[in-house]
């Protein structure tokens, strides 16, 4: 079994683009069997009509109606801007030709 938890960490490793030494995979190996025997341990849980909790406590105002407002004018908008081309703002080029 120790076999197989070695390859999946290895596997996992080389999709996040990562190397790892054999002790590096051996250790993240112990560490995934240790969480994933936690979890076993909650299995043995009922959860039967528990509802799904997205955050532990209770979240308030965490998010506002979407409603749309009044906004800017495009002159106004404008009105404070250092350079401007067109109805535009003008800013400088920060991203170079690939080529």
């Amino acid at each position: 079994m120790a076999q197989n938890n070695l390859i999946d960490v290895a596997y996992i490793a080389r999709l996040a683009k990562l190397e790892l030494t054999a002790d590096e995979t051996t250790r993240f190996s112990e560490d995934l069997n240790q969480v994933l025997a936690y979890v076993a341990q909650l299995d043995q849980w009922d959860t039967t009509g528990v509802e799904p909790m997205y955050h532990p406590l209770p979240v308030y105002d965490a998010l506002r109606e979407d409603v749309p407002g009044t906004s800017l004018s495009n002159e106004a908008a404008l009105s404070n801007a250092p350079a401007q081309e067109d109805g535009q703002f003008r800013v400088p080029k920060v991203v170079e030709s690939a080529h």
